[in-house]
């Protein structure tokens, strides 16, 4: 890692904290310059004794075929190719930066394009849902409309896996042991994020959610996608529905061009990684 001292501001290296419905990002600007974010920061700053925590870590960088392009870090250090909350967030920051009401993000999960949606909320589409078991990714080739797993999830790709449990009360499950079990069952084999819905009616569904290399989390972007992709699929639902998560209320409509994201959005504050804190990274203390 190169060092992290010359091309930071005076203070140390410059970030903010953002939330999307209680889904945390600690995020990273580097459009003017700075250290290159490996695993080993993410780990670091994302231990919430030792470092600032968070759900992901968001670095935005400049790029030629976007209005900015956006790299994601779970809590792990391991990288994630997409993550819808902090997409919105980052959206929006940009939006008032600039005074932009639309813009696109490059992604892994590719361009991803952003509007305000008034109100103070942000609208993004995270793109067409994968549900070939190749393209997910799982193991084999199996229905990925039902899986051979005790609970009879969905499988779906958003740029990451996801597996979705329809239950009959979301708020019953042990989240904690179930999410950590599912996330690493054999048939992903990247590992998997993992919903537990329940139907509220035909247009409403409550979702808790276990992200993976990160656990129990307020929120997910993704996750809110693939589940209503899933319940459509499934006939539960249409394909314009309102989800309650533990940390508040995201919008999902899926369309022809893509599943879009609405909800709010907030920066909590801004701050700098003093010198002391970086050079125990490079230190590897």
């Amino acid at each position: 890692m190169p060092a992290m001292t010359a091309e930071t501001h005076s203070s140390g290296l410059p970030f903010m904290k953002m939330h999307g419905l209680g889904n945390d990002f600690v995020v990273i600007d580097r459009r003017s310059g700075g250290p290159v974010v490996t695993d080993e920061v993410a780990r670091a700053v994302g231990d919430r004794n030792k470092g600032v925590g968070f759900d992901q870590l968001a670095v935005i960088e400049n790029t030629d075929d976007a209005t900015a392009k956006l790299t994601f870090f779970n809590a792990d250090g391991s990288l994630s190719s997409a993550c819808g909350n902090a997409t919105r967030c980052i959206a929006r920051h940009i939006m008032n930066e600039t005074n932009l009401t639309s813009l696109t993000l490059r992604t892994e999960r590719g361009i991803l394009a952003c509007e305000d949606a008034a109100n103070g909320l942000t609208r993004v589409n995270m793109g067409q849902p994968f549900t070939d078991w190749q393209t997910i990714p799982l193991a084999r080739d199996v229905d990925t409309l039902h899986l051979p797993i005790e609970g009879d999830p969905v499988a779906t790709g958003m740029g990451n896996p996801h597996c979705t449990f329809f239950v009959d009360d979301a708020e019953a499950i042990e989240l904690e042991t179930l999410g950590a079990e599912i996330e690493t069952h054999s048939l992903f084999p990247e590992r998997t994020n993992v919903q537990f819905a329940s139907v509220v009616a035909p247009d409403h569904l409550r979702m808790r959610v276990w992200e993976r290399g990160v656990g129990v989390t307020l929120a997910s972007g993704s996750s809110s996608c693939a589940v209503a992709v899933a319940a459509a699929r499934r006939g539960l639902t249409g394909r314009h529905i309102k989800i309650d998560l533990d940390g508040g209320q995201i919008e999902i409509e899926w369309r022809d061009d893509g599943v879009w994201m609405t909800g709010a959005t907030e920066h909590v504050f801004s701050g700098h990684f003093t010198h002391e804190f970086l050079g125990r990274i490079q230190n590897g203390a």
